[in-house]
């Protein structure tokens, strides 16, 4: 069984080619099982084990998906391994200590981690941005390959297949908590003049937490952000921005 959180796409796509491969059931997390203010979630496992897939946010798990480990009720799970499965644009870091420090908090056995490349999406610090259009093809193109080792790789013994990258330790534990803190905040989100009121920000948040304001069509964030920028990302108008830290950044529109 695979356990799937994606905003932009990157993870469901790379995770889709991963079930192909591996015959595992996907459960889609959305904002029923996601949201803090949804009732505690209850799953019943399927198949030989548990593959928690998402995307690496700032070198670590997303917040949504750690809360969501720690509160989820997994039946059927009992001596199933729980592996992981990351996208990421880049490397990934310490993620996969993080990944399993949260396993063994739930009492869970963890095996191996994996990572997969793919187009960068992190636009809103100074210094990010999407790759360009031939890498981030190259990404994608590359994908499948990567994707058909790791299945073939699964329950069996060995190594993690990550890209840790440099500083390792210093980006999971020091750069990531920051991040959380201080970068997180759905409140800079808003829309621009050019914004047409078309809703597929609304449509595309996997926590339900935009609306549109029936005065003047545009579109609100509440509280409940995964901060994964589908919403950034999936505007076709290219209206939806986060304070002035996207000016001029680019978007990548998914595979």
């Amino acid at each position: 069984m695979i356990i799937v959180f994606s905003g932009c796409g990157n993870t469901a796509a790379a995770t889709s080619e991963l079930a192909r491969l591996s015959c595992d059931d996907v459960l889609r997390l959305d904002a029923a099982m996601l949201r803090a203010d949804t009732p505690e979630p209850q799953i019943q496992a399927s198949g030989r084990h548990i593959i928690w897939a998402f995307p690496t946010y700032s070198w670590g798990v997303p917040p949504v998906v750690r809360r969501f480990m720690a509160r989820v009720r997994l039946g059927g799970a009992d001596g199933m391994t729980h592996h992981m499965f990351t996208t990421c644009g880049d490397d990934i870091g310490d993620c996969a200590a993080m990944w399993r420090s949260d396993i063994a908090a739930r009492g869970w056995r963890s095996g191996r981690a994996f990572s997969v490349q793919m187009p960068n999406t992190y636009v809103t610090m100074r210094g990010f941005d999407v790759d360009s259009t031939e890498t981030a093809q190259c990404k994608v193109s590359a994908m499948p390959a990567h994707v058909a080792e790791i299945a073939a790789e699964l329950d069996r013994p060995g190594a993690d297949m990550t890209i840790r990258g440099r500083f390792a330790w210093l980006k999971t534990r020091v750069v990531y908590p920051w991040f959380v803190r201080h970068d997180m905040s759905p409140r800079p989100f808003h829309a621009t003049g050019s914004c047409t009121g078309c809703g597929t920000c609304v449509r595309r948040c996997p926590m339900a937490n935009i609306t549109i304001n029936p005065s003047d069509k545009r579109p609100r964030w509440g509280a409940e952000c995964a901060f994964c920028l589908g919403c950034y990302h999936s505007c076709q108008a290219h209206a939806v921005a986060y304070g002035n830290k996207t000016r001029r950044k680019g978007q990548w529109r998914g595979t």
